[in-house]
C-alpha cells in the first residue's frame, strides 16, 4: 500500500506523509483527528506536544500494522512559526552564465578545496619505495598502477562522484554527514529537537518514493536501537579526531618534504637545515592564518593554478625525455605482479601510496559555498589530469633511473626550471597545510555545534562569507604539535597516512546509511558502494597502522586525546540535559502559584536563560525563592543549535506562551545553524526576540479571534477578567501583575464599556487584550532586560562507579570552567546578568 501511494503523489506541498497504526488509522477515518481538530489545537493556544504524546506516537509506529497515509500535520504555536517561511525554499542558480565569475570561482576553487592533494607527488613515491625497494621496471609499473587506480577509485569515484552529493545544504565533513542523519532520524542522544525544526525551510521534507517503505525500516532501526545511536556517535567522534590528527602530519609532511628539495638544488644540505627551515615556514605560516582566511586567500588560487600547470608540464617533460613505457601501468594486472614478487612488501608500501589520496577528505570538509558542479569540473577536468601526467612523468624517470628512489619529485626537474619549480612547490606545500588547518575548523565548528566539542572562540574572518573562521586556540595547538612532530621525527618516513583513513572509513558508513535512508538508492548500487570502498580501505588502513611503532604512535596518542575529550563533553552534556529535563518544574506548581508566582512582578523584562525546550526549568524556582521580586514578563530562552548549515532570520526565534495570558510567561527558542554566526551583540539579541514575542502576540490574537467560543477552551486557565493596578503614583497597570511591593492591587474589574465588548463578541476582546499586552510590552522593554542564567554544578552520584566520577567531577568540570557558553556570546553587561549555581548528581 505504502508503494502504491507514494507512486500516486509526488507533490505534497501542504499536507504530510506518515506511518499509522490500522487503529489510529480508523480514528482519522472517523474525523478524531481532521483538519479542525488541527486548526482548534492553534486556537487553544500552543503548547509543545508533550513527551508522552511523542512516546505514545513512537510505540503505536512500532506496534501493529502499518500503512503510508495522508495527513494534516499536528499544529501548536511552534509549528506556527516554524511555518512562516514554507519548506523547500532551495531553488536552482538560473542565472545566466559569467565567465568572469566562473574563472572567480575555479580560482577560489583550486586554492580551498585541491590544495592538499595536489601536494601528493613530492612524497608519494618517496615514501613508498623506502617500504619497497626497486628491483627492476615491473616494481616501478606495478606502484605506479597502484597510485593510479587508488586516485581513480578513492578521490574521483567515492568522493567526487559520490561522496559530493552528500553535503548538507553544500556544507561537507564528517559532521555534516552525522547531521544529516539525525535531521532525517532520530538518533541523537540528546532528545532535544521539536517537532517544528523540521518545519524549517532549511530541512528538505522528503516525499514518498517507491522504495520509501526500505528507507522508513532503516529509520526505525537506528530510532530503536540506542546500540546503534551510539555506534554512530562513537564512529563520529573517532571519525573527527583521526581527521584532526592528519592536521598535524599533512603540514609537517608537505613542507618538510618541499623544503628537502634542497639536497638536490644544493648537493651538501643537512637535514638540520632542511628541519630549520621547515619549522620557522610553519611558525610564519601559522601566524598569518587567521589573515589567510580572508585576504591572502584571494591570491592562492593563481598560485595553485602555476603548481598544477607545473606538475603536468614536468610530466609531460619525463614522458617525452624518458619514452611512454610508464603508460602501462593503466593495465591492473601490473598490481598483480606487484604484490607476487614480494607480497609483505607491497603490503608496507600500501600505507605510502595512499599518500596520492590524502586530501580526499579535504575535499568534502572544504565544499563550503562552491557549487558540487564547480568542484567535480575541476577535479576531472585539471586536478585529475596534471596529477596522474605527474605520476606517469616520475614513473618514467625512475625506470631510467632506478637507484634516485629519493627526493624523485625535484631530480625529475629540469636543471633550467630547477629554482622556479622548488618556489612554487614550497608556496603549494603551504597552500596544502591551510587547506587542511581550514578543513579542520570547519569541522569542529560543525561539532560544537552539535555539541560534541566544548565550545571555543572562532573568529569570523569575513563579512561576505560565514565559512571563513579561524579558531585561535585550534590554531596555536595545531603549530605546537607540528612543531613537536618534526623535531622529533625529523622525517617523513616514519609516520604512515592511517588517520586520514579512519575518517574515509567512517564516510564510508554515513553515505551507506544516507544511500538507505535518504537517497533510497537501489540496493545493488548500495552494496556495490560500501563493499567495494570499505574493502579497500580496511586493506590500506591495516598496511597504515604498520608504521605505529616506527613514529604512528604519537600521533596515535593525541588522536585518543582528542576522542576522549569529545566523548567525556558529550557524556557530560548528555547527563547534565537528563537531569535539568528531571528536576523541571511541573504546571500544576505553577497553577498554585497563580500569576503572581508567590512574588512581586516588577517592571522589567527576565531572560531565563537554561538548555531544555520543554517545562519550567528547575532555576526559575530557585530564582522565585531567592530573589525578593521577579520581572513582570518572563522568557524562558533556549539557545539550540540544531543541525542544519544556516537558520533564515525569520526563522530564527519561536515562542508559545507558558501557562494562561496572566502570568506573562513565555518559552523562546533561538535556532542556530553549525554556519551561522552566533556572536550578536546582547542588544541586538534583545531587539530581534522581542519584534519575534510582538509578532507572535499578534498572530495568536488573530488566530484566537477566529475561533468559536467552545475552541477557546482548554486544558490551560481560562482567560481572566483584566483588572486595574493603580500604583502610587497614580499610574494604571493592567493584566493582573502587581507591580510594586508596598500596595495590593485592587480586585476591581474594568467595566465592559473601557476594557472590552459583550461576552459573546470574542474579536474585540481579543484586540482589546491585544493592544494592552503589547504597551505592557514596550513599557518592560523601556525598563530593561536582566537575563538570569543558569549555571549549574554537575556532579556524579556518590553510589557512581569511579570512572563515572573521574569523568563528571574532574575532566567534564574542566572543561566547562575553561570553555564559552553560548550565552557569553553576546558580551552581556554585568549589571544585566545574574547567575545562580544549583548542584545537580547525575
Amino acid at each position: 500500500m505504502a508503494s502504491s501511494a507514494a507512486s500516486g503523489m509526488r507533490k505534497a506541498p501542504s499536507l504530510e506523509w506518515r506511518w499509522v497504526s490500522t487503529e489510529e488509522d480508523d480514528e482519522e477515518d472517523r474525523g478524531g483527528r481532521g483538519g479542525d481538530a488541527a486548526v482548534g489545537a492553534v486556537g487553544r493556544g500552543g503548547s509543545f506536544e508533550s513527551e508522552d504524546e511523542e512516546d505514545a506516537e513512537d510505540e503505536d509506529e512500532r506496534e501493529g500494522k502499518k500503512r503510508l497515509i495522508r495527513t494534516v500535520p499536528s499544529v501548536d504555536w511552534f509549528d506556527v512559526e516554524g511555518n512562516e517561511v514554507s519548506v523547500g525554499q532551495q531553488v536552482e542558480d538560473t542565472e545566466e552564465f559569467d565567465f568572469g565569475r566562473t574563472m572567480f570561482l575555479a580560482l577560489q576553487t583550486l586554492a580551498v578545496v585541491f590544495g592538499d592533494i595536489g601536494i601528493g607527488p613530492l612524497y608519494t613515491f618517496d615514501v613508498m619505495f623506502n617500504k619497497y625497494p626497486i628491483q627492476g621496471e615491473e616494481d616501478v609499473l606495478g606502484a605506479l598502477s597502484l597510485v593510479l587506480y587508488t586516485l581513480i577509485l578513492m578521490p574521483l569515484v567515492k568522493y567526487v562522484l559520490v561522496v559530493l552529493w552528500a553535503n548538507d545544504d553544500g556544507e561537507g565533513g564528517i559532521f555534516a554527514l552525522y547531521s544529516l542523519i539525525c535531521r532525517n532520524a532520530k538518533v541523537s542522544l540528546i532528545p532535544n529537537q521539536v517537532h517544528s525544526e523540521k518545519r524549517m525551510s532549511s530541512f528538505r521534507l522528503k516525499l514518498p518514493t517507491p522504495e520509501l517503505e526500505r528507507s522508513i525500516k532503516v529509520k526505525e532501526k537506528l530510532e530503536s536501537s540506542l546500540l546503534l545511536k551510539k555506534l554512530l556517535l562513537g564512529l563520529v567522534l573517532f571519525g573527527t579526531s583521526m581527521f584532526i590528527s592528519n592536521g598535524v602530519i599533512t603540514p609537517a609532511m608537505s613542507v618538510l618534504s618541499a623544503v628537502s628539495g634542497l639536497k638536490v638544488g644544493i648537493r651538501n644540505t643537512s637535514q638540520d637545515v632542511v628541519v630549520m627551515i621547515s619549522v620557522a615556514l610553519l611558525v610564519i605560516l601559522f601566524s598569518v592564518q587567521r589573515y589567510a582566511t580572508s585576504k591572502v586567500g584571494f591570491a592562492l588560487g593563481p598560485s595553485l593554478l602555476v603548481w598544477f600547470c607545473c606538475l603536468g608540464g614536468i610530466g609531460i617533460y619525463n614522458l617525452s625525455l624518458f619514452g611512454p613505457t610508464a603508460f602501462m601501468a593503466f593495465n591492473p594486472l601490473y598490481i598483480i605482479y606487484y604484490f607476487g614478487r614480494n607480497p609483505f612488501q607491497a603490503w608496507l608500501s600500501l600505507g605510502g601510496c595512499l599518500l596520492c589520496a590524502t586530501g580526499s577528505e579535504a575535499i568534502f570538509s572544504n565544499l563550503c559555498h562552491f557549487p558540487v558542479r564547480y568542484v567535480q569540473y575541476m577535479f576531472m577536468l585539471l586536478v585529475l589530469p596534471c596529477l596522474v601526467l605527474a605520476y606517469l612523468g616520475q614513473a618514467a624517470f625512475l625506470i631510467a633511473n632506478p637507484k634516485s628512489s629519493e627526493q624523485v619529485f625535484f631530480s625529475s626537474i629540469p636543471i633550467g626550471v630547477f629554482w622556479p619549480v622548488f618556489l612554487v612547490a614550497n608556496l603549494a606545500a603551504l597552500i596544502a597545510s591551510r587547506t587542511m588547518t581550514v578543513a579542520i575548523f570547519q569541522c569542529l565548528k560543525q561539532s560544537i555545534a552539535l555539541g560534541c566539542f566544548p565550545r571555543l572562540k572562532i573568529v569570523h574572518t569575513s563579512r561576505k562569507f560565514m565559512a571563513k573562521i579561524y579558531i585561535p586556540v585550534v590554531n596555536w595547538l595545531l603549530l605546537v604539535s607540528c612543531l613537536g612532530f618534526i623535531v622529533l621525527f625529523r622525517s617523513i618516513y616514519d609516520v604512515g597516512n592511517a588517520y586520514e583513513l579512519g575518517v574515509m572509513i567512517m564516510a564510508t558508513v554515513y553515505v551507506t546509511i544516507i544511500m538507505l535512508l535518504i537517497w533510497e538508492s537501489n540496493i545493488v548500487k548500495v552494496l556495490s558502494f560500501v563493499i567495494t570502498f570499505l574493502f579497500l580501505e580496511l586493506i590500506f588502513f591495516s598496511s597504515a597502522l604498520s608504521s605505529v611503532g616506527d613514529g604512528g604512535w604519537a600521533l596515535l596518542i593525541f588522536a585518543s586525546v582528542l576522542f576522549m575529550i569529545m566523548f567525556i563533553w558529550n557524556y557530560g552534556s548528555k547527563l547534565k540535559y537528563d537531569s535539568e529535563v528531571k528536576q523541571k518544574l511541573s504546571k500544576d506548581l505553577m497553577r498554585k502559584l497563580g500569576p503572581n508566582l508567590g512574588t512581586i512582578r516588577a517592571p522589567g523584562l527576565g531572560l531565563v536563560c537554561s538548555d531544555i525546550v520543554k517545562g519550567v526549568p528547575a532555576i526559575f524556582g530557585h530564582f522565585l525563592t531567592s530573589l525578593p521580586a521577579i520581572h513582570s514578563i518572563i522568557v524562558f530562552v533556549c539557545i539550540r543549535n540544531v543541525p542544519v548549515p544556516v537558520v533564515p532570520q525569520s526563522e530564527r526565534f519561536l515562542f508559545q506562551r507558558v501557562c494562561s495570558r496572566g502570568y506573562h510567561m513565555f518559552r523562546c527558542i533561538a535556532r542556530y545553524g553549525y554556519k551561522d554566526k552566533k556572536q550578536e551583540h546582547h542588544s541586538v539579541f534583545e531587539r530581534l526576540l522581542i519584534e519575534g514575542l510582538e509578532k507572535f502576540i499578534q498572530r495568536e490574537a488573530v488566530e484566537l479571534s477566529l475561533q468559536s467560543e467552545d475552541d477557546v477552551d482548554s486544558d490551560e486557565e481560562p482567560p481572566t477578567p483584566v483588572k486595574i493596578i493603580t500604583a502610587p503614583n497614580g499610574s494604571l497597570y493592567s493584566l493582573d501583575v502587581p507591580l510594586l511591593a508596598d500596595y495590593t492591587p485592587s480586585t476591581e474589574v474594568i467595566p465592559e464599556a473601557i476594557c472590552s465588548t459583550p461576552q459573546h463578541d470574542p474579536v474585540l476582546d481579543y484586540a482589546q487584550n491585544l493592544e494592552l499586552e503589547l504597551a505592557f510590552i514596550k513599557q518592560s522593554k523601556q525598563s530593561g532586560a536582566v537575563y538570569l542564567i543558569d549555571s549549574p554544578i554537575i556532579k556524579a552520584r556518590k553510589d557512581s562507579w569511579f570512572f563515572k566520577k573521574l569523568m563528571i567531577n574532574y575532566f567534564f568540570a574542566f572543561l566547562r570552567n575553561n570553555c564559552r557558553r553560548a550565552i557569553m556570546l553576546m558580551s552581556i553587561p554585568h549589571s544585566n546578568m545574574m547567575q545562580v549555581r544549583m548542584t545537580s548528581y547525575v
